[in-house]
């Protein structure tokens, strides 16, 4: 029997269209998912970088008017992965025509955005994600059941790093992600949001946050061109940077628990060393998005004489999605991620059941980043906007 098939558009087609594209072409390859994902039209900037998405990665047709695109009545869903700025206008434009929306994350660069976005989502009864896609890392969610069955005991600490490395270079070019009316923020809106997200989701929310921000280069050459990755052609001409380089605050859980999290693209030799680690009672439990297929455990029940972290490989069947890809051992990577990721929201669209993160965990999320914000500028803890 022919499955339903879902019309997809995809609005920006670089870094994240490439890993959005490449979810939606793989993951009917191994998941038997109960709908059909068509990829219909691709909107870049232009039609002449649209068409060339669509010969890279697969799309039926091309636009440049996502305005166009996205109130066409064959399409089904609207997945946005353009730059932060844009997102409130085409997630809005989006849920008034009925469509289901995945959005790269941060949600907005704001709080009225981002919450703009929620209320339109929940009023036209759309699904929607906002694409933390780390938490479908197949360690990670295991370590989420882990924690909901009991195994480290009560919750006391949660630290979590983002660290890269990428600008520090003051000849590296003034991309959109260094510019604030564009990124919203810098370093803390594209790393430190992972991390929140993943307190959040492993821990609980959060109630007050203290922190500090920097900026370690305030100028840098402005941009000639971009490219489908993270960097581009310097010009000999020199512009502003005005977002921060680096974050670091303190976290007060609502559940009692503390944290502390740091996120800074200044650390020469870290790539994208996204680590977490969560101390509970009865064990710990730590995550490395660079050691992506292991998940340290220490549970303090084990004998005393073999009681230390141990690593487990998670890539056995018994474990979260890895059961639909290769043999044990044969490990997954970061694209997998996505493909989990577009797995889970189609299941929701096909049954009309929960997805998570939704708009309403971004909204969260922006909210704890501007109460970082706040309290850099004014030295003082600071509780996130209540939601």
């Amino acid at each position: 029997m022919a499955k339903k098939p879902l019309n997809i558009a995809l609005i920006g087609c670089q870094f994240m269209g490439k890993a959005h594209s490449n979810a939606y072409r793989q993951a009917p390859r191994f998941f038997d998912l109960p709908v059909d994902p068509v990829m219909k039209v691709v909107c870049g900037i232009t039609k002449e970088e649209a068409e060339g998405a669509a010969a890279k990665y697969g799309w039926q047709e091309t636009s440049g008017d996502w305005e166009e695109v996205v109130n066409r009545p064959d399409i089904d869903i609207v997945d946005i992965a353009t730059p932060n700025n844009t997102h409130a206008m085409i997630a809005i434009a989006a849920a008034k025509a009925g469509k289901h929306i995945l959005c790269e994350k941060p949600l907005s660069t704001n709080m009225r955005d981002a919450k703009a976005m929620m209320e339109a989502v929940e009023k036209a009864g759309v699904k929607n994600a906002v694409s933390f896609c780390y938490r479908r890392a197949p360690a990670a969610t295991l370590a989420k059941q882990l924690i909901e069955e009991g195994a480290i005991g009560k919750i006391y600490h949660f630290r979590g790093q983002y660290l890269q490395d990428w600008i520090v270079d003051p000849k590296f070019p003034l991309v959109w992600r260094l510019q604030k009316e564009v990124a919203g923020s810098g370093a803390h809106g594209d790393l430190a949001a992972h991390t929140i997200d993943f307190a959040r989701y492993l821990v609980g929310e959060i109630a007050s946050v203290t922190g500090v921000m920097e900026t370690f280069i305030k100028q840098r050459p402005k941009l000639a061109k971009s490219d489908d990755r993270l960097g581009g052609v310097a010009s000999d001409e020199m512009g502003e940077v005005t977002v921060d380089d680096a974050s670091m605050f303190l976290v007060r859980f609502e559940n009692g628990a503390l944290g502390t999290i740091e996120s800074s693209r200044f650390c020469l030799g870290r790539k994208n060393y996204n680590r977490w680690e969560v101390n509970g009672s009865k064990g710990s439990i730590v995550f490395n998005v660079e050691r992506m297929d292991e998940l340290e455990v220490y549970l303090h029940d084990d004998p005393p004489n073999l009681r230390g972290f141990r690593t487990v490989q998670v890539t056995d069947s018994c474990h979260p999605y890895t059961g639909n890809y290769w043999p044990v051992a044969h490990i997954i990577g970061y694209e997998h991620t996505f493909i989990n990721q577009v797995k889970d929201f189609l299941e929701a669209i096909a049954h009309d059941k929960p997805y998570s993160p939704d708009f309403r965990d971004g909204v969260r999320n922006q909210a704890v980043l501007e109460a970082v914000e706040k309290s850099s500028e004014t030295g003082a803890w600071v509780k996130p906007e209540a939601i």
